[in-house]
C-alpha cells in the first residue's frame, strides 16, 4: 500500500480513491466522555472502525489516533475543557497573558499523557497509528487567547507575536513526542485526519488545521498565519494543511507555500471544483479532500466526472468521495473502475 501512495507522490502513479469501508461507524461519539480517558477504550473504538479497511477495495491504509479533539495541545498549555458525552471536547475560557506566558514552564499535561499510553498499546499488524488534532499555530493561539487575539493582530502586534511565538512552541513539542511514541521519522507520516482511512506522506510529517483563519484579511493572513505554518511544516519536511470555511485567497496562497503537499477542505461544495483542480494543479500541491458531489448525482457519474476534471486539468488528487457505493460489491466495482480509467499511470 505504501508504494501505490510513494508512486502517487512522485508523480508516477495513478489518483488514489479512499472508499469508506462498511461495518463501522465513520464518526462516533456515543460513550465518548468515558472513552476519553481510557486509552484502551479508545483504542479499541478506533479499531471498530480500522479493522473493516483491511482488505477493503480502497487505497487508504488502516489507522487510528487518540481522538482527542482540537483542545489536544491547548489543554497541554493549561487550558480547561469540558467533557460531554456525544460531543467531542469543550474547550475552557481562553487563558490571561499571565497564565499564557507561564505556561512555557508547564509540564505536559492530560492530554499528552492519554496519547501516549494509547499508543504504547499493542494493535493489529496492518493498522498504523496517527497524530491527534493537533491544529495549527493560529489556532492554538485563539484556543488559548480568544478573541483578544484579534484585536491584538492590529492595537498589539508584539502581543499577537508573542502568543503565536508560545503556541509555536506547544505545537512542536506535542507533534515531536507524538511521532517519537509512534516511532514515525521526522520527514514523513501516515495520517488519517480524522477518518479510519490513511495516506503515506513520504515527505512531510506533520499535519495543520487552521480553521480560525479564514476570519483574517489577506493582509492579516500574510503576516500573521502564513509564516507560522511554514515554520511548523518546516521542522517536519512539510505536511498537509486543513482548513473549514470559504477563503480562496487562504486556499491559493497555501497553494504557494513550497512545504504544503496537500490540503484538505472541510467545505469543498464551498467552492468551484474545477477552481480548485486548476489552482492545485498550477502550484504541484495536491488536493487530499472530499471532493463535493452534485445534487442527486450518483457514484458512477460522481466518479466519471472527478476523473475527466483531473485529465482536463492535470490536477493531483487524493479523492474521499462524497458519492459513494452502498455496498462492498459496488465499491470493488468502483475501485476496478477507477484503477482501468487510470491504468496508463504507472
Amino acid at each position: 500500500m505504501h508504494e501505490t501512495h510513494r508512486r502517487f507522490w512522485a508523480g508516477e502513479g495513478r489518483p488514489l480513491l479512499l472508499l469508506p469501508a462498511s461495518g463501522g461507524p465513520q464518526y462516533d461519539t456515543e460513550g465518548y466522555a468515558a472513552r476519553f480517558a481510557d486509552p484502551k477504550a479508545m483504542l479499541q473504538a478506533e479499531l471498530d472502525r480500522a479493522l473493516p479497511v483491511i482488505g477493503w477495495p480502497t487505497d487508504g491504509i488502516p489507522t487510528v489516533r487518540p481522538n482527542l479533539g482540537v483542545i489536544f495541545v491547548p489543554a497541554m498549555a493549561g487550558l480547561s475543557f469540558e467533557i460531554r458525552d456525544g460531543q467531542m471536547p469543550w474547550p475552557g475560557p481562553p487563558l490571561s497573558r499571565e497564565a499564557i506566558r507561564a505556561s512555557r514552564n508547564n509540564a505536559s499535561g492530560q492530554t499528552l499523557d492519554l496519547a501516549l499510553r494509547f499508543y504504547a498499546a499493542p494493535r493489529p499488524e496492518g493498522v498504523a497509528a496517527y497524530a491527534p488534532d493537533t491544529q495549527g499555530v493560529f489556532d492554538i493561539a485563539m484556543m488559548l487567547c480568544g478573541e483578544p487575539l484579534l484585536c491584538a493582530l492590529g492595537d498589539d502586534p508584539e502581543w499577537a507575536d508573542e502568543v503565536l511565538e508560545i503556541a509555536l512552541d506547544w505545537y512542536l513539542l506535542a507533534t515531536r513526542a507524538v511521532k517519537e511514541a509512534i516511532g514515525e521519522p521526522r520527514h514523513e507520516m501516515v495520517h488519517g485526519h480524522g477518518t479510519p482511512q490513511g495516506v503515506f506522506f513520504p515527505h512531510g510529517g506533520a499535519r495543520v488545521s487552521e480553521d480560525s483563519a479564514t476570519l483574517l484579511s489577506p493582509r492579516m493572513l500574510d503576516r500573521f498565519v502564513l509564516p507560522y505554518v511554514e515554520r511548523a511544516l518546516g521542522h517536519f519536511d512539510g505536511g498537509f494543511v486543513h482548513f473549514c470555511g470559504r477563503h480562496k485567497y487562504l486556499f491559493e496562497a497555501l497553494c504557494r507555500l513550497p512545504l504544503v503537499r496537500a490540503i484538505d477542505l472541510g467545505n469543498s461544495e464551498l467552492y468551484d471544483t474545477r477552481w480548485l483542480f486548476e489552482t492545485t494543479a498550477r502550484h504541484g500541491v495536491a488536493l487530499y479532500s472530499r471532493i463535493a458531489a452534485e445534487p442527486g448525482e450518483s457514484w458512477r457519474a460522481y466518479l466519471d466526472r472527478i476523473a475527466t476534471l483531473i485529465d482536463q486539468t492535470g490536477a493531483r488528487v487524493i479523492l474521499r468521495p462524497m458519492a459513494v457505493p452502498e455496498s462492498r460489491g459496488e465499491c470493488a466495482e468502483a475501485f476496478d473502475w477507477w484503477r482501468h480509467r487510470f491504468r496508463a499511470a504507472k
